[in-house]
């Protein structure tokens, strides 16, 4: 058996070498096999390119900076108890479980180690064939599968599984699933709605594309890996949620979920109201001289804020509501210029590799 394994990772190897030979030979290229009717699809495949590279560049946006926000707020506890018992524990990082260990999966896990500032064993993948997942365990990613045990470690999950598999898959992990684990999914077949009701949990961010007519497919089809795309400028300067070009758009709701996320993050860990305001706007570089930048009001409505004592947490937020609704948040982002470019260039610099 093993020997009919190494014979064809041989031949894997070897079409391999051939396909990088035939890269210049337009007469071997995988268009020229086509029909004229069939050439009329090729849009397809640059728009499934753009999609993964989108798609996992505001992942790692979103994984960034919860992890950065985590680690903010575990400083701060620590700085606030000198004297105490508490010293510093790996369980207190954020960790990341990726549900699916196919091509997506794979190379999200990736794009995660590079951008992000994670360490390999801050991330858990389970997959039905953990044993195609090698080079992510030489990395230090444990591989598995358990679906179950995989959500009740993850502080963030992101969920890589087809369509069709994920009725069974939100059966089974249900009840398994920690209130305060934000579910990131991948899923585009499935509206939230319907994930938060199959899944029975509030805490999910889901981007919602659409697609419009593609003019960069050149650039998307020339990189083979994501973790080569997501460091060209011109498709991180594409993939700007809020300015998002090149044939994809982006549901700007997207982008107070993620906002209301790291509200949650700070309810979840005890932080008063005033010191959330604080944490998220450090993050984004906004200073309390700014005349940009979150409030109380940003957040809930005029009512509630008034009423909000500095001293106290915000409420916890239910994301589907925030995806799918106008909310205080999402007309302050709209309206706010200044917020929108302080997104934008936070967002660039983080794939650039830079902190923030």
């Amino acid at each position: 058996m093993f020997g009919r394994y190494h014979r064809y990772r041989d031949i894997g190897v070897c079409l391999q070498m051939m396909l990088d030979f035939t890269v210049n030979l337009k007469t071997l290229g995988f268009e020229c096999g086509l029909s004229e009717n069939e050439k009329e699809y090729l849009f397809l495949r640059a728009r499934s390119a753009g999609l993964s590279i989108c798609g996992c560049a505001h992942a790692a946006f979103v994984c960034k900076l919860a992890n950065s926000l985590r680690k903010t707020i575990q400083r701060r506890i620590l700085d606030q108890d000198v004297g105490a018992s508490i010293v510093y524990r790996p369980e207190m990082e954020l960790t990341v479980g990726i549900l699916g260990g196919g091509n997506l999966g794979k190379q999200l896990a990736h794009v995660l180690l590079e951008k992000t500032g994670i360490k390999p064993s801050q991330i858990n993948i389970s997959t039905r064939r953990p044993e195609t997942l090698e080079g992510c365990v030489k990395l230090g990613i444990k591989c598995y599968f358990d679906n179950r045990r995989l959500v009740a470690w993850a502080h963030l999950l992101f969920l890589c599984c087809l369509p069709s598999q994920v009725t069974k898959v939100c059966a089974e992990i249900c009840s398994h699933v920690p209130k305060h684990c934000l579910v990131y999914s991948f899923t585009s077949a499935v509206h939230v709605k319907r994930l938060a009701q199959i899944l029975g949990h509030g805490f999910i961010l889901k981007p919602q594309y659409e697609f419009g007519v593609c003019d960069w497919s050149d650039v998307c089809l020339s990189h083979s890996h994501l973790t080569q795309a997501v460091k060209d400028p011109k498709l991180v300067e594409s993939s700007c949620p809020l300015t998002m070009s090149g044939g994809l758009s982006l549901n700007p709701k997207w982008v107070s979920g993620l906002f209301y996320s790291l509200l949650n993050i700070c309810t979840d860990a005890q932080r008063t109201s005033a010191e959330a305001l604080e944490l998220i706007n450090s993050l984004f570089k906004l200073k309390e001289s700014d005349t940009a930048k979150f409030t109380q009001h940003s957040y809930v409505c005029s009512s509630y804020a008034s009423s909000l004592s500095p001293d106290k947490p915000f409420p916890w937020i239910n994301l589907i509501d925030a995806q799918t609704k106008e909310t205080p948040l999402s007309i302050f982002i709209t309206r706010n210029k200044a917020i929108q470019e302080c997104i934008s260039v936070v967002y660039k610099q983080s794939l650039a590799g830079q902190e923030h």
